[in-house]
């Protein structure tokens, strides 16, 4: 079977196959793929799990819901006729950007059901971010959120939609808030309500098609789209499951943000729906929160960054909740300390998981079985037998056993290639991915992260890149050059320092706020500034930003 794409309501250029012929018959036959798609997911599981609680939490107007399968069913198939009803079809981009809600659940798979393309992007961006994704993803709808943690987003749709018309971007999309004070935009609740009764909205879309754009968090500009389709995401998320222990009796706790790539299918949400379990969504990620919402909901597993994973350590003895239930915590999106690894059992009662992915595909675990020194130490290796791996030197040559490389990989969950063909030197011409990581690889296969390679500062999980941060600060009038480097930290694993030449330099506080005002995500926003006349001496002097950037880096340490 190709993948040819059928987009009728869209102009946005797609391949025409996202895997290579011979490699997707390959995985078909090795029964990694099959003819399941997104759109009958949530029917099938109502089918197999009628009365069983799949969603739990608060939606947007702060009441409180539970749905069963077979309400979710409902609710599903009613808001996809509703979204029939405004003009959103099959092969439609549409942004969602909403927080831990239990309308997330029933907007992303109404969009699925319709054969929409959900493009998902997190609360925390802003203009400058979604102004991207539109434009880039040519979406014909926004849905998002009216205010939430202190923010308007109602405000940022109309600035977005403000930018797109001087930049002269049509169609502009259509603005739906999930609020009933929506303003001049549409709500959710009057989308709803313009179901049609009685008519069923449910897409056949192609299983190796087109299913949903993740983000990427980029090394060269604003976030780079990544195309999943059906098959491979589907995949990926059964072997996440099932390594990650998952059943009926599976009551996920969601702290993190639900559309990180990380909560979505490691096993996250889509996993756990997938077996029976309960979702549990929690809009607060403190640990106060976070542990009252384990004792109330019982809950089995949890998903988080090393950030909060430690946050988590150090306020559990003020804390006084049961957290008895809780037997998984994994942990991911950046390097886990070992030593932090070893205390989850003792202090929370849990067994620690390690979960080294990326959007782009390539996952692995250590094992809920495994010795605790695997756990504690490694990253894990694969969970598909179809997974490659290849450790190269910069030069391209594959390093020996156990020393440290550049990671490459490909398989049957790996994209080989971004929308639009863009960083195509990050794939080469066997269809290998670089991820730009560093790391080695033990004699049992167990990954182990040394580091990044690629010009990316990862600050608790969240991914910034130096390129895009240093566009925006070379807009101020004051700023004559910059480089924006890693600085290590014992809390967030990095935080950015951004090293400015400028001969009469602004205040930092003054630079923070300009960066601000350029309508980026607040996690980018420089943490520390160093101001000179000129950059230092180097070898290779600013040839090179990379090096430039890695020189700077060692000096700051």
């Amino acid at each position: 079977m190709t993948s040819s794409v059928e987009v009728p309501h869209s102009n946005l250029e797609l391949p025409k196959e996202f895997y290579p012929h011979e490699f997707a018959e390959k995985y078909r036959a090795a029964g990694y793929w099959t003819d399941a798609t997104f759109a009958e997911f949530i029917p099938d599981a109502a089918k197999r799990f009628g009365d069983s609680e799949a969603v739990v939490g608060r939606d947007h107007r702060g009441q409180d819901v539970r749905y069963t399968y077979a309400e979710l069913d409902v609710e599903t198939a009613v808001l996809a006729s509703g979204l029939a009803a405004h003009d959103i079809r099959r092969g439609d981009r549409v942004l969602v950007q909403l927080p831990n809600i239990t309308d997330y659940a029933v907007v992303v798979f109404a969009l699925f059901r319709l054969g929409a393309i959900p493009v998902f992007c997190l609360p925390a961006h802003r203009e400058s971010e979604i102004e991207h994704f539109i434009a880039t993803a040519k979406a014909s709808a926004f849905i998002t959120v009216g205010e939430f943690g202190g923010f308007d987003h109602r405000a940022l749709a109309r600035k977005v939609l403000s930018g797109l018309a001087e930049r002269g971007e049509a169609p502009r999309p259509l603005v739906i808030v999930a609020d009933e004070g929506a303003g001049e935009f549409v709500s959710l609740g009057a989308v709803r309500d313009s179901a049609v009764m009685g008519e069923k909205e449910q897409a056949e879309p192609d299983p190796e098609g087109l299913a949903f754009l993740q983000l990427s968090g980029g090394t060269t500009g604003t976030p780079k789209l990544i195309p999943r389709t059906h098959a491979d995401y589907l995949y990926s998320i059964r072997e996440q499951s099932a390594v990650a222990g998952c059943s009926g009796e599976t009551r996920m706790l969601v702290v993190l943000p639900a559309a990180h790539n990380f909560t979505m299918s490691s096993p996250g949400i889509i996993g756990v729906l997938m077996h029976g379990g309960t979702v549990v969504f929690c809009t607060d990620p403190t640990p106060t929160a976070a542990f009252s919402a384990i004792e109330a909901e019982r809950c089995t597993m949890v998903s988080l960054v090393p950030p909060l994973a430690l946050t988590w350590l150090a306020t559990r003895g003020m804390i006084d909740k049961d957290l008895s239930s809780l037997q998984v915590m994994q942990v991911g999106g950046a390097k886990f300390p070992e030593v932090a690894a070893r205390r989850i059992g003792p202090e929370l009662g849990a067994t620690v998981q390690q979960v080294f992915g990326m959007a782009e595909g390539l996952c692995n675990f250590t094992r809920l079985d495994d010795p605790e020194d695997l756990r504690a130490s490694t990253q894990g290796h694969p969970v598909s037998p179809g997974d490659e791996i290849e450790i190269r030197n910069d030069a391209g040559e594959l390093v020996s056993p156990g020393e440290r490389g550049n990671l490459w990989t490909r398989g049957p969950y790996t994209i080989r290639g971004y929308l639009g063909g863009v960083d195509a030197e990050s794939f080469d011409d066997r269809g290998f991915y670089c991820s730009g990581d560093i790391v080695r690889r033990r004699s049992n296969g167990y990954l182990v992260v040394e580091g990044r390679a690629k010009d990316q500062i990862n600050r608790g999980g969240e991914k910034i890149s130096a390129e895009e941060i240093e566009n925006h600060l070379l807009a101020h009038p004051d700023v004559a050059d910059v480089a924006l480097v890693a600085v290590p930290d014992k809390f967030l694993g990095e935080r950015s320092c951004a090293y400015v030449i400028s001969p009469a330099p602004p205040s930092a506080e003054q630079l923070k706020s300009f960066v601000r005002e350029r309508g980026v995500a607040e996690y980018k926003v420089p943490d520390r500034f160093e101001f000179a006349d000129a950059f230092p001496p180097t070898g290779v002097g600013k040839t090179s930003r990379r090096e430039l950037r890695r020189y700077l880096a060692d000096l700051l340490d």
